[in-house]
């Protein structure tokens, strides 16, 4: 385990703070992890995102922006993903006939024998937290989850109590 010192922190103002900076931390690690895993296998994470939606909609083809919607990374630029994997030939791309302005997206032959084989190393993934009990993996992403909320009402939160304030 990283000391504070190790990531230049030598006090922390609370408790809130080490919380944050250990999931920032946490991230980091394992969006790095992630990265080299599929880099092995010629895509990147988001790319890999891709291909894992298309799949789960075939034969029916998608959107950029359905995939945008279901992305993890809502900041992606799906168009430019798209057309990497496009390259590569593990999609296949038309042009959408009632909207022109819109593309048909169906995974390839070649993107589905990629799905099977990086199936078959998922596990190197799983093994990154099996330093963990299954409890404790289960009760992390319960408190993350709680953490996730907490992020996501912390303005209204902060709004209230200004609000309070003002109001002694």
């Amino acid at each position: 385990m990283q000391s504070q010192q190790g990531i230049g922190i030598f006090a922390y103002r609370n408790e809130w703070q080490h919380a944050s900076l250990n999931i920032i931390l946490t991230n980091s690690l394992l969006i790095n992890s992630y990265e080299e895993f599929f880099r092995k296998h010629d895509v990147t994470g988001q790319q890999y995102n891709i291909l894992r939606i298309l799949r789960e909609h075939h034969p029916k083809p998608v959107s950029t922006s359905v995939l945008r919607n279901h992305m993890l990374d809502k900041m992606s630029d799906t168009s430019r993903l798209v057309a990497r994997l496009k390259t590569k030939g593990l999609v296949d791309v038309e042009r959408n006939f009632s909207d022109k302005r819109l593309v048909n997206i169906v995974i390839s032959e070649k993107g589905f024998n990629l799905l099977d084989k990086i199936g078959n190393d998922l596990y190197k993934l799983d093994n990154l937290l099996q330093g963990l009990s299954e409890e404790e993996a289960t009760t992390l992403a319960s408190l993350l989850a709680k953490a996730r909320e907490s992020i996501s009402t912390a303005e209204a939160r902060l709004s209230t109590a200004l609000q309070l304030n003002e109001a002694m």
